[in-house]
């Protein structure tokens, strides 16, 4: 942790001489108390941008164990508090990350954002009832992509399809990046057996995203629930084809298509550019 905080900082610290210099110039005719005012502001700009650097380079323990600290030392800083419940939940610390959410939102200063974001983190934990009640305290005025994200996501545990769906409509317009919505509304339709609609939406998301192997995964299930058992044009490794074989011979086994079952398994032993121990295992279980 000190190791990247200590290259972080220097990586902040460039400017900031200039910067102190200049606050003392300005402030030595008001006194000791102007002059460490102004270093104090000069540190939170530098920690902010440190800050958002944990955020998004840092590893998911480097950034809890920088936040935890930060906000012992600020804890009437609710942006420290923010970084500190995304963290914990990024590094997969569900529990903990839901009761930093919940202390961000108890706070008068907490915003709808907040709110929104503590919804998210209930529904990591399966509280899909303390997730609708949240999003209900957010006003219908406040609009983003991931309130209506998590809204789709509950009306879906609710089975409440029409509300799903117009929520996750609703989400992929709000976003430049709509392949994860996409690709669970499509998961959405798989569930509910409406398999045309389940490709066409996998579709979209990969065009949207190629590279999303989830995604494949799941278009080439919504195939093959429809017995259609050939693999999608879409770009893949090696190794992905050798998967996306095996789920299709998952898929026609559960139909009791077992002679194409079994040629889809063959082929995915044989595609693998490793030893795959799975679709080996089925193929001998068939044989």
């Amino acid at each position: 942790m000190a190791r990247i905080t200590d290259i972080l900082r220097t990586s902040f610290r460039p400017a900031v001489p200039g910067l102190v210099l200049l606050a003392l110039a300005a402030c030595a005719p008001t006194g000791e108390q102007e002059v460490q005012r102004a270093l104090r502001d000069v540190d939170v700009i530098d920690q902010s941008g440190l800050n958002d650097v944990m955020m998004s380079v840092a590893s998911p323990e480097e950034a809890v164990a920088y936040f935890t600290r930060v906000t012992r030392e600020a804890p009437d800083r609710i942006d420290l508090q923010r970084g500190l419940a995304k963290s914990l939940l990024r590094a997969g610390q569900t529990t903990e990350g839901v009761a930093a959410w919940e202390a961000v939102a108890r706070r008068a200063d907490a915003t709808d954002a907040d709110r929104v974001d503590l919804a998210g983190a209930y529904i990591r934990t399966n509280e899909w009832d303390r997730a609708r009640a949240m999003l209900g305290t957010v006003p219908p005025t406040f609009e983003s992509y991931e309130r209506y994200r998590y809204e789709a996501m509950v009306a879906d545990a609710a089975e409440d399809w029409a509300r799903a769906d117009s929520y996750y409509e609703t989400a992929a317009g709000l976003t430049t990046t709509p392949a994860g919505v996409l690709n669970n509304w499509g998961y959405s339709k798989l569930t509910r057996g409406d398999y045309l609609a389940a490709e066409r939406l996998f579709t979209d998301a990969l065009r949207h995203e190629p590279d999303l192997f989830t995604a494949k995964n799941n278009l080439v299930m919504a195939r093959g629930a429809q017995r259609n058992y050939t693999l999608p044009v879409v770009p893949m490794t090696q190794q992905e084809r050798a998967q996306l074989l095996y789920t299709l011979a998952l898929a026609a086994i559960k139909q009791n298509d077992l002679t194409i079952g079994r040629g889809l398994l063959q082929d995915a032993v044989e595609t693998s550019p490793v030893h795959f121990e799975e679709a080996s295992r089925a193929l001998e279980a068939l044989g």
